[in-house]
């Protein structure tokens, strides 16, 4: 585990440096080839933290990578997604020296000014994944962004004109809706560990329905079931939608009716004793939800079983 306060590099020149490599051909935006960065920290482990976008996709990597909530091995094309200001670390064998094959696309958000893509970078959820869930790419697939990358670097290292901005942010949206794209490939595709989140948020949500407590602790929030899942409110919201057409909210709203339709049904407790003790601060909030979802006052659904 990695705990040292993290390395603050601010520029992708300050980058280059502290990883030995050469300076930077354009200041704002690198391409950076893997296999050509020697320089680590000679005490196992480095934490970093970057003032700019990278966008990554690792192979062979001996050593090890904590990327938010999860440790990553490398044997297979794995791509990252950080944007400004999160945190990861590496840890390694000190006896071994670093060998890893891939590349690194840094993006300083100072390139993006004046674009729109300034603000729609920011509406990529996978930029947020980075609490938990990592890209893996098919051959096909990491060829396609591979290809991308190169465009980019044949850009801004040609004759700077006024038109390579232009160019080399088509090519970076082009590449962020591909990897969208992929994401939603990787939601379906993986369905065994798809499928175990899905089992394990029934589960959450069925032990917090079923507390005696729950008027006191109030409804779950989406937050809270996605530090139990230990994946990220973005990830999580992406992967039900995709799986099941649901969001978490919608889905804690459906455990929220179940246990209201069974109260109803099998207990004489009044429709606001049931509010309170479902969580709800007032009665008429209870009710106009029950309504929504069934089409029913819940009187009128206690009155059917009559």
């Amino acid at each position: 585990m990695i705990n040292k306060q993290p390395l603050r590099i601010r520029t992708i020149t300050e980058y280059h440096r502290v990883m030995g490599l050469p300076k930077p051909e354009h200041p704002l935006i690198s391409v950076i080839n893997f296999e050509s960065v020697k320089r680590l920290p000679n005490d196992g482990s480095i934490s970093l933290v970057f003032d700019f976008y990278s966008i990554s996709l690792k192979r062979n990597f001996n050593a090890k990578m904590k990327y938010g909530q999860q440790q990553y091995d490398f044997d297979e094309g794995i791509m990252f997604f950080m944007s400004p200001g999160q945190v990861f670390g590496i840890e390694f064998d000190k006896e071994q020296e670093p060998k890893h094959s891939g590349w690194l696309l840094l993006i300083h958000p100072d390139f993006l000014w004046h674009t729109p893509l300034a603000k729609a970078i920011k509406q990529y959820e996978y930029f947020d994944y980075s609490a938990n869930e990592a890209l893996y790419l098919s051959e096909k697939e990491e060829a396609t962004i591979i290809n991308l990358v190169q465009n980019m670097e044949q850009e801004y290292r040609s004759n700077i004109d006024k038109f390579s901005q232009h160019i080399i942010i088509a090519q970076l949206e082009l590449l962020l809706n591909y990897a969208d794209r992929f994401y939603h490939r990787q939601f379906i595709t993986r369905k065994i560990t798809n499928h175990k989140i899905l089992d394990r948020l029934e589960d959450i949500l069925t032990a917090y329905f079923g507390g005696d407590n729950l008027s006191g602790k109030g409804l779950p929030t989406v937050q809270y079931i996605a530090e139990a899942l230990n994946v990220s409110p973005g990830y999580l919201s992406g992967l039900l939608k995709t799986l099941t057409g649901q969001s978490t909210q919608q889905h804690i709203h459906d455990k929220l009716i179940e246990k209201a339709k069974e109260k109803l049904s099998v207990t004489d407790l009044s429709v606001s004793e049931i509010a309170y003790e479902l969580g709800f601060e007032h009665p008429q909030s209870f009710s106009k939800l029950f309504k929504t979802k069934t089409n029913l006052s819940p009187l009128e659904f206690r009155q059917s079983f009559n």
